[in-house]
């Protein structure tokens, strides 16, 4: 208490404003506390309202995400039944020859019956036995062509059937021989006026390789689809000397690859979407006539198979497809 009476007036200046910077300084600390909560509750209150932001936009990209798988699947499915439908109409075309075959020959052993039946009643056995052999020559044509319907169906009904994801020894020239004509077959059940050339070069080299024949299957008939569409559309606007053609070959190049390889001179790829071709629900057919998914599935079923799908193409020239699988 006498130190304080001692205090002269410096130091009582002194002391009254080291209280007041104290009280300042405090005050500040406070306000600063203040401001500092107020600003990380609006932080705060910010950051929930963007996360429950970002959650409605996750559960709509998730509903979105969700319809376009089951959009896709549906845009699969559609292009798988296209394909099927064009395969049906050229396996109808492939059956009737045979068909035809069988019923002709059957009409006509009923007429060669019916003859003999008449010379047997006339005593005439030796010309029986001449139209006996005729029939037996005709019920002959009529079990080959019988035995050529029922391959056709086997094979057909092998190549057709849902995969099972095996692989299997496959005579690969077989295969594509077949396709082209269920795909040439396919395409003129639908359009009486479509006509184009086509041609086959087979390594008979290759024999069978181990693959899944319904995914090969969906590719060679796709690539060949494509390529009779490109000149089909090209025969449209050509002159009358136009002649459209489709190719397609096998060669084993060295023994642990061959090439399938599908060519026509229709008009061709521009340039600029040459890259884009594989990619899902791309086309450069118009509007309705493709999906956009029967390239980007045959790729992925070639990749599947550990195998290369690429392209050529010269535009107003034509396109050729290469499939590069090992064997």
């Amino acid at each position: 208490m006498n130190y304080l009476l001692n205090l002269n007036s410096t130091d009582v200046i002194f002391f009254i404003t080291a209280g007041i910077i104290l009280i300042g300084l405090l005050f500040g600390f406070i306000l600063y506390y203040i401001l500092s909560y107020r600003h990380k509750q609006k932080d705060y209150l910010l950051l929930q309202s963007q996360k429950t932001e970002i959650e409605q936009q996750q559960i709509t990209l998730e509903k979105t995400l969700t319809n376009l798988k089951a959009t896709q699947a549906q845009l699969i499915q559609s292009e798988k039944m296209a394909s099927l439908g064009e395969l049906t109409a050229g396996i109808a075309h492939e059956i009737q020859n045979p068909l035809n075959f069988v019923n002709n020959f059957s009409e006509v052993n009923k007429e060669l019956l019916l003859e003999m039946k008449g010379e047997i009643a006339k005593g005439n056995l030796e010309d029986a036995r001449e139209i006996a052999d005729d029939v037996i020559a005709n019920q002959e044509k009529i079990n080959h062509h019988g035995k050529r319907a029922d391959a056709i169906v086997k094979g057909m009904l092998q190549h057709s059937r849902t995969s099972t994801g095996q692989k299997e020894p496959v005579a690969i020239n077989a295969l594509c021989d077949e396709y082209l004509k269920l795909s040439y077959h396919g395409i003129r059940a639908k359009d009486k006026s479509f006509n184009a050339f086509f041609e086959t070069h087979l390594d008979e080299s290759i024999g069978k390789i181990n693959i899944q024949p319904q995914e090969m299957g969906r590719v060679v008939l796709n690539l060949i689809n494509n390529a009779f569409f490109a000149v089909s559309e090209k025969k449209k606007i050509m002159p009358d000397d136009y002649k459209p053609t489709v190719i397609i070959s096998t060669k084993k190049i060295n023994e642990n690859t061959l090439l399938i390889v599908v060519e026509d001179n229709g008009s061709g790829i521009p340039t600029k979407v040459i890259d884009k071709i594989f990619q899902p629900f791309f086309t450069t057919k118009p509007t309705g006539q493709g999906t956009g998914l029967g390239l980007s599935l045959s790729y992925d079923i070639i990749k599947a198979h550990s195998g290369e799908l690429s392209v050529t193409s010269e535009e107003g020239v034509g396109s050729v497809f290469t499939v590069s699988l090992p064997c």
